[in-house]
């Protein structure tokens, strides 16, 4: 797979985002690096041979400055990763304050359609262009993540959205969905005690849950001209999570050939 010219990632500092970064790069592109965390956003950066510039997802005014600057400064943005977010873990509705759960929505939900925006309106002026959002599984399912799951619901819908308004312009807007990925933040939340890995294995179809690399690789691959003909689409990384849920019923997942 190749990606020809300039690959904006938000939130390219860590994590998935950075594990974007590297393989955009290795694909050929090259790849800006924006996140609130300029040092981290400069260190991937330097990485894999791109630029790095500050930019938060939830500041309307830097965001529409940021996506200038670039286009001046870098040149025509041909692929945005919309990847900038922010976690949540388990809580009851009635502990989870609403300064919470507006924050993970603005975040989450609105840093990404002002994302598309800001880096978008150049694009369909162009009539050329793809946006990769990253969603996740939370937002294809019942989960115990209130304001998260429904903020990557959203960006979905999002994704949807944007894909039917630009594809006359030749713009295409499709999302991958993350299951449960070996991020520094997941290991973290492990070792705290905050999930249990086994837990999360067992429920995915190939026993393990996934590397943020082959998050990556499907970004990349809808970022490609190898996807040229497809947009709108919300792709699950899963590692089969969300297809072996309702084998529980039936004394869960069997062994091949038990």
């Amino acid at each position: 797979m190749k990606v020809e010219g300039v690959a904006v990632v938000t939130g390219g500092a860590s994590g998935i985002g950075a594990a974007c970064c590297r393989e955009l790069s290795a694909a050929g592109a090259r790849v800006v690096v924006i996140d609130r965390n300029l040092d981290g956003a400069k260190a991937v950066a330097e990485e894999v041979g791109g630029v790095a510039y500050f930019a938060d997802v939830t500041d309307d005014a830097g965001m529409e400055a940021v996506a200038a600057k670039i286009e001046a400064e870098v040149g025509p943005v041909a692929v945005m990763i919309g990847n900038a977010g922010v976690l949540a873990f388990p809580a009851r509705p009635f502990d989870v304050s609403m300064a919470t759960w507006d924050y993970i929505n603005q975040v989450d939900q609105r840093g990404v359609y002002l994302s598309c925006v800001v880096f978008g309106r150049a694009m369909v002026q162009r009539r050329k262009g793809a946006i990769v959002n990253i969603a996740s599984i939370a937002g294809m399912r019942s989960m115990p993540i209130h304001g998260y799951a429904s903020a990557k619901a959203a960006v979905i819908s999002i994704t949807q959205c944007l894909a039917t308004e630009w594809g006359p312009a030749g713009v295409r807007v499709n999302a991958v969905s993350p299951g449960f990925v070996q991020t520094p933040a997941l290991q973290a939340a492990i070792d705290k005690g905050e999930r249990d890995v086994t837990l999360l294995q067992a429920n995915a179809a190939m026993g393990r849950t996934v590397k943020m690399d082959e998050i990556a690789k499907a970004v990349v691959f809808l970022s490609s001209d190898d996807a040229s003909a497809i947009t709108g689409v919300n792709l699950p990384v899963d590692c089969g999570w969300l297809v072996t849920g309702s084998w529980h019923t039936y004394g869960g997942l069997r062994q091949p050939g038990n």
